[in-house]
This record gives C-alpha cells, sequence and structure tokens, in this order.
C-alpha cells in the first residue's frame, strides 16, 4: 500500500488526546515501512531522533517493549540524565551497524511510539486496547533521505562522519535532574523496575553518600582511608545480608599511579566461549587508581556480574565516538558478553537508566570456563590439595 503523509498523520487520537505511553511487558508491531517514513523529516528524524537503516529489518515484526525509555543517559558529555518522550526500547532490537561502517556497539534502539502499534500477546491472544498517539504533521523522508542522514561529512584521515541515535541524542532529549523524583515513580509505574530494585538503588546511593562523606573526614581527622575502608566493609555487611546483594561497587583499583596494568593475550575467548567473571577482588588487582586497565574503565555496573558465568557475544574492535562521529578503532579487542548490560542501579547521576549498554571487558578479567575444569589425569584432580 502507498501510504500518503495525510493518511497516515490522520490516525484513531481524537481531540488532541495521545495514548497512555507503553509499558515493559507490551507487546508491539513496527510499523511498515512506508508509515515509518511519513512520520520523519527530511533528515530522517521525529522529534530529533533519528530513524536508522538498521530498524527497517523490524518492521511488521511483533516485539515485546524491553522498557520505557523516559529517560536516557548523556554518553556524549556526559552531563547525566536526559528526558525523553513517548519512546521504548524493544526486547532484543539492537543496532547492527550495517548501515554506519559496521560499528559494533550493538546500541539498544529507541523507538517512537509513532513507530509502533499495539499487538496481541503472543501466548494470550489478547490485543491491548489503547488510542493510538496522535502523530505529528512531517515533511515526510524517502530512502535515499534516510541514507544520506547516515553520515554528516568525511574527513580525509578520519573517514565519514557518522550520525546515528547515539551520536544525535542531545537533540531529541532534555536535561533531568536526578533529584526529580517523578523519574522513580515513572520507573516503577512503567514497570521499568520493581520495588526491590528501586530499594537496592537508594540503599547504594545512601552508601556512596555516607562512604565519600567518611573520606573527607577520614583526611581531615588524620586517618587516611582507614574510616572509609571500615564503612564500605560495614556496606558489604549489609549487603551479605539481602538477596542478591552486591559488594560496594565503588573500590579502586590497587596499580598504583604511573605503574603499567597487566594485559593477556584474547586466546580463546571467541564468540560463543564460555567464561567465568573474575572475583571483584581479583579485577581490582589489574586496576590502576583510575580504575582502568590499558585504558579500559571498570565501571561500578560491571560489579554484579562478578564471580558468574557468560557466553562471549561479540568481538569488539571499532565503536563510533559519540561525541564526534568518526570511527574508533581499538588496539586490541574488548569483549561482550550475551545479556550482561549495564542495569543503572550503581550510576551517578543517571539511575535506573534503561537503555542497557554492553560494558566491553577485557580479557584479564574473564577466565575461560574449560581452564576451570581440572584433568582427570592432573595433580589434584580429585579434589584434594596436593
Amino acid at each position: 500500500m502507498d501510504y500518503t503523509r495525510q493518511q497516515f498523520l490522520s490516525g484513531p487520537a481524537q481531540d488532541g488526546v495521545e495514548a497512555p505511553s507503553l509499558c515493559a511487558g507490551e507487546w508491539v508491531q513496527v510499523r511498515s515501512r512506508e508509515e515509518i517514513l511519513a512520520t520523519l523529516d527530511e533528515h530522517g528524524r521525529l522529534d530529533g531522533m533519528p530513524f536508522m537503516p538498521e530498524m527497517l529489518a523490524s518492521c511488521g515484526k511483533t516485539l515485546r517493549v524491553f522498557k520505557r525509555a523516559h529517560k536516557t543517559c548523556d554518553t556524549v558529555c556526559y552531563s547525566g540524565a536526559r528526558k525523553l518522550e513517548r519512546t521504548v526500547h524493544l526486547e532484543g532490537s539492537r543496532c547492527d551497524g550495517s548501515a554506519h561502517g559496521g560499528c559494533q556497539a550493538a546500541c539498544s534502539l529507541y523507538w517512537n511510539e509513532a513507530w509502533l502499534k499495539p499487538a496481541a500477546d503472543p501466548v494470550s491472544g489478547r490485543r491491548a486496547v489503547r488510542r493510538e498517539a496522535l502523530r505529528r504533521h512531517a515533511s515526510g523522508c524517502s530512502m535515499e533521505q534516510l541514507a544520506r542522514a547516515t553520515q554528516g561529512g568525511h574527513d580525509p584521515e578520519k573517514g565519514p562522519r557518522y550520525a546515528c541515535q547515539a551520536t544525535e541524542l542531545l537533540h531529541a532529549t532534555k536535561p533531568l535532574s536526578p533529584y526529580d523524583l517523578r523519574q522513580y515513580v515513572e520507573d516503577y509505574r512503567s514497570g521499568n523496575a520493581d520495588l526491590a530494585t528501586l530499594l537496592r538503588g537508594f540503599v547504594y546511593r545512601l552508601g556512596v553518600f555516607v562512604v565519600r562523606r567518611g573520606e573527607r573526614l577520614g583526611r581531615r581527622i588524620g586517618l587516611g582511608d582507614r574510616l572509609a575502608k571500615g564503612l564500605m566493609k560495614a556496606y558489604d555487611g549489609l549487603q551479605r545480608l539481602l538477596p542478591g546483594g552486591v559488594p560496594f561497587p565503588r573500590r579502586r583499583g590497587t596499580i598504583l599511579q604511573g605503574q603499567p596494568t597487566p594485559d593477556v593475550a584474547i586466546g580463546q575467548l571467541v564468540p560463543g566461549s564460555q567464561v567465568r567473571v573474575k572475583s571483584y577482588r581479583e579485577i581490582l588487582a589489574t586496576l590502576n587508581a583510575d580504575n582502568k586497565t590499558r585504558g579500559l574503565y571498570f565501571d561500578a555496573e560491571n560489579v554484579p556480574y562478578c564471580d558468574k558465568q557468560f557466553t562471549v557475544r561479540a568481538l569488539v574492535q571499532h565503536i563510533i565516538d559519540e561525541k564526534t562521529g568518526y570511527m574508533l578503532h581499538f588496539k586490541s579487542p574488548s569483549i561482550i558478553l550475551q545479556g550482561v548490560h549495564c542495569q543503572g542501579t550503581y550510576s551517578d547521576n543517571r539511575m535506573f537508566c534503561p537503555r542497557a549498554i554492553y560494558p566491553y571487558w577485557r580479557p584479564i578479567w574473564l577466565k575461560p570456563v574449560e581452564a576451570e575444569q581440572p584433568q582427570a589425569d592432573s595433580p589434584g584432580a580429585s579434589g584434594h590439595a596436593a
């Protein structure tokens, strides 16, 4: 069917009233290519958010809402949280970089609700009853314009300057204060976070506040970092009493400033292989005071995955720099683990961000599962100390 802009913009919404925003767990169908193109301007955007060619593969598919993207994190200027309107993340919907130079970041895609419509639950067969969102007027976009919008110039040395949802995020969002409590109410009402998750996050924020005050007080009264370490131990003790408790995730690496950090080769850590994340204590021994190993930062959001087993999803060798738009090439590959993403529970000024970014892992932070299995003919294989 060849949709005209006026046919598409005239929808079931009435009197300027929009449908309630989608919630986590709801099923939606991605609209057709023609319908979506009709919502875009000549730069392939709606409300400043690009619709990217990589998203066309999802047209017509029925997918479930992962989380409502009513807020997100600023990975361009790192200013904190940003607010969005009528946007969601869909389960399994990540950019494959095919229209952006093969970028391997696998970012979670943003879907404006105008690009979606309600769908039947594949289990119960029940279809959500809701009034569809009012369409904003747009000039419409052709496939040629959509393709051109993926680049915004070329540098003889750096190559193409790419434009994607990540690089253009500031144009599609507004600043959001971490002290705006309405966002946490929406986290719960949207299904993004349950009460236990909210409680863990607030306990963490209180713990960080107390430990940082302890650091300043310890230096002032001549105790150095001993007071802060004592407070961290107290936090750890509390976490051991809680289901799924995580030790204080903002400790500093133990390698002295200026000393080299260790490295190991990728070796057998290839996509599909099984690995175990080392313990937090083991990883701290590979980090410098800036919590980096060979330039890669180990974030507090990585800590909940320590001492657990995962599958290697991909090796990452190049990604788009979200600040400049140019491709960054890694000196050595980093690793993405399947199902391991930022949960937004231990972050400063962007708590409960639903963006689910994949963190990158150094090989030295991981152990191949095969290496943990004792050989039948090796000393100590019976489980007794030699």
